[in-house]
């Protein structure tokens, strides 16, 4: 009985030992993990500061307020999302004051939104794109200076067009994806402006070129970014391009057609609807441009004597 107790307590002593080592290991491990939680925390409030600075900055560059320009009536909505953004847009006039140009661009991230911002600030402030030249080519010139600083995971739509108030040809050229609609106001037909190549992205080398098209009076260019095309509802479907046109459809008919900021809230209010709460997965921008005639005022002649 005595050896049996022994043993026993033996046992008994080499648990609690053995428990002793435990509790010291499992008060390492929590120690461990609570720094890796502390470096943690730091590090997700290092990009929440990153991301509102990015939104902010993104927020400041897309115009609030855009031009006027005579013979055209302009609607915008940018929508930020909180968890990828990049898209721009903008509308300015070119040294020749008959001709504007309309930049709608969407891109990968923040930080594609980023370099995209920066390039684009490059190029419009030596005034490379307000000189009259082609769309292609001055996406042509955007692309190469965005090449370099491309990753892996960079992609990046554009529409980019000018518009000749003289003659009222608009050229354009688009890269990648996003919806570029014209309406047609004489029958209510709805065109999807084709791309000429796909996303830009690491090592693009497609080539470029610019088409043309003629505006009438009441046609509506529609230019969405693939924020809207994106959106997804609970069942994890896109709202995609049928929706789109069905949407544009929804509230313009034969001579009925609604005005542009009609048009641009019900788009938005059928993205909306579409989502049922949904976070959005990407920013969403929704630019509508509306030809309201074709009246160009000349100088007056000067007067002799």
């Amino acid at each position: 009985m005595a050896e049996e107790k022994e043993h026993l307590e033996g046992l008994v002593a080499q648990l609690r030992s053995e428990l002793a080592d435990r509790e010291k290991d499992l008060a390492y491990f929590r120690l461990q993990l609570n720094q890796a939680n502390l470096r943690l925390e730091d590090l997700i409030r290092q990009l929440q500061q990153e991301l509102r600075v990015a939104q902010a900055i993104q927020k400041t560059l897309v115009p609030t307020e855009l031009p006027h320009i005579p013979g055209f009536e302009l609607s915008s909505k940018f929508v930020p999302s909180l968890i990828s953004g990049g898209d721009y847009f903008d509308i300015f006039e070119h040294n020749d004051k008959f001709r504007f140009g309309v930049l709608v661009a969407s891109s990968s991230g923040h930080s594609m939104s980023a370099l995209f911002l920066s390039v684009l600030l490059k190029l419009t402030g030596r005034l490379e794109a307000r000189q009259g030249a082609k769309p292609d080519k001055v996406l042509s010139q955007m692309i190469a200076e965005l090449n370099p600083g491309l990753t892996e995971t960079s992609k990046a739509d554009v529409f980019y067009a000018v518009v000749d108030r003289r003659s009222y040809d608009m050229s354009y050229c688009r890269v990648g994806e996003g919806a570029s609609l014209l309406q047609l106001a004489q029958n209510g037909d709805v065109q999807v402006l084709k791309a000429c190549a796909g996303p830009i992205v690491p090592g693009f080398s497609q080539s470029l070129n610019s088409e043309v098209v003629s505006l009438n009076p009441k046609d509506r260019l529609v230019l969405c970014t693939r924020g809207v095309l994106e959106a997804k509802n609970p069942e994890g479907e896109d709202f995609g391009l049928e929706r789109l046109l069905k949407s544009l459809r929804e509230v313009t008919g034969g001579e009925s057609l609604a005005g542009v900021h009609e048009l641009r809230n019900h788009i938005l209010y059928s993205v909306q609807q579409f989502q049922q709460g949904q976070e959005l997965s990407r920013d969403l921008t929704v630019l509508v441009l509306e030809v309201k005639d074709r009246v160009i005022k000349l100088a007056k002649p000067s007067r002799e004597g």
